[in-house]
């Protein structure tokens, strides 16, 4: 029960920490290592959980246009910028998702401009299994 509850909050905690939300997951998830839960499985738990989170971010991405833009309190221009920003650097710009500030606003304009979901996921995933991979390696190399 307490593997459930572990690798089951990394997951939430990580799910949490790609959107909008401040939630420090790779804290959870050196805690978890430090207490000699399994690598792997941390790994997996983390990254599937920020995955899934960016991905709820590219869907609320594809509907920004359609349910958001049109009102008043859509930023003026927010759009028009993340657009052109994404235009001028591409997909290959989703290998940042995992960057804090600048990452989930990332795999919202991807969503936006309907990038395809199969290549989302790819660029993402790299991106959040590198990042874990390192916070994993880091970690161990100083424990």
């Amino acid at each position: 029960m307490d593997d459930l509850i572990a690798y089951g909050g990394l997951f939430l905690f990580s799910l949490g920490a790609a959107t909008i939300l401040p939630v420090p997951s790779e804290t959870v998830l050196v805690s978890l290592l430090l207490a000699d839960y399994s690598p792997w499985l941390l790994l997996a738990a983390a990254s599937t959980g920020n995955v899934l989170g960016s991905t709820i971010n590219w869907l609320l991405g594809r509907a920004i246009e359609r349910y958001g833009s049109n009102h008043r309190w859509f930023p003026e221009g927010t759009l028009a910028r993340a657009r052109g920003w994404y235009h001028r650097y591409g997909r290959w710009s989703l290998l940042l998702s995992w960057m804090p500030l600048v990452g989930d606003p990332l795999t919202i304009v991807a969503g936006v401009l309907r990038e395809r979901l199969a290549v989302f996921l790819l660029f993402v995933t790299v991106a959040k299994v590198g990042r874990y991979l390192a916070v994993i390696g880091v970690a161990r190399w100083f424990s």
